[in-house]
């Protein structure tokens, strides 16, 4: 089992399916938390589902605003004192209609969500990697950015940058002993998705929980060679 005693993890959109997944199983590593979601109640809520050993820390921050975003990152590096690891779960999907009936409202949706909230995290919290030399982020971008979808313009696109902006920060970092990945999960076995598509076979769709080992290995100690990749996580869908 990855041990993480020790070692400090922020993770954006920890109220959703998968951040409360990655929360509980960060804690019971041993893992010191740094929750962040815009809603201070079930933020409470997540974390009064942790083990009460955990030690937690919640932030509200809309992570399309800079300023909020630094003060989250100033007050986790205050109540810890370092940082190990960004784990930016924060994303979302959403169907649309053809482009040319695509608004631009539509379009920002989805890059706000899933690309502008992975760039601001990075941005605030990479001088504090920086300092302590040594890191990892892990970013949550989706099977959908391999192959582009009727009706799904504004999400692939979304999802595509963000293994672009993966593969620049891990460029751009790879000597400063932080590493950055991506993971590309296929079908999530969500209560939504199960609602959304009742007659499909929920077996062969990702588990969150399978999913959330992936990302502990790549913020672990045993990651420390991968940085640059796009990690297919599709199970049998």
């Amino acid at each position: 089992m990855t041990d993480l005693h020790g070692k400090t993890l922020i993770i954006t959109g920890a109220t959703g399916n998968l951040g409360q997944v990655l929360a509980r199983a960060l804690s019971e590593r041993g893992a010191r938390l740094a929750l962040v979601g815009r809603d201070p109640t079930t933020l409470a809520t997540t974390r009064q589902q942790l083990p009460a050993q955990s030690e937690v820390a919640t932030f509200v921050a809309d992570l399309l605003n800079p300023q909020e975003v630094a003060a989250m990152v100033q007050g986790a590096v205050k109540r810890f004192g370092s940082i190990h690891a960004l784990i930016n779960a924060q994303g979302g999907f959403a169907m649309g209609p053809r482009i040319q009936s695509t608004s631009d409202a539509d379009w920002d949706f989805m890059m706000d969500l899933n690309l502008r909230t992975v760039f601001n995290t990075a941005r605030a919290l990479i001088p504090t990697l920086l300092a302590s030399g040594n890191g990892r982020i892990v970013n949550v971008s989706a099977r959908a950015a391999t192959r582009g979808v009727a009706g799904m313009a504004p999400y692939c696109a979304s999802k595509a940058a963000v293994i672009t902006l993966t593969e620049s920060l891990a460029d751009e970092l790879k000597h400063d002993g932080i590493t950055v990945n991506c993971v590309l999960p296929g079908t999530l076995d969500t209560p939504q998705n199960r609602a959304a598509m009742p007659d499909q076979d929920h077996d062969r769709w990702v588990s969150l929980e399978a999913l959330a080992d992936v990302i502990l290995f790549l913020v672990s100690d045993a990651s420390r060679a991968v940085t640059g990749a796009a990690i297919p996580v599709y199970g049998r869908s």
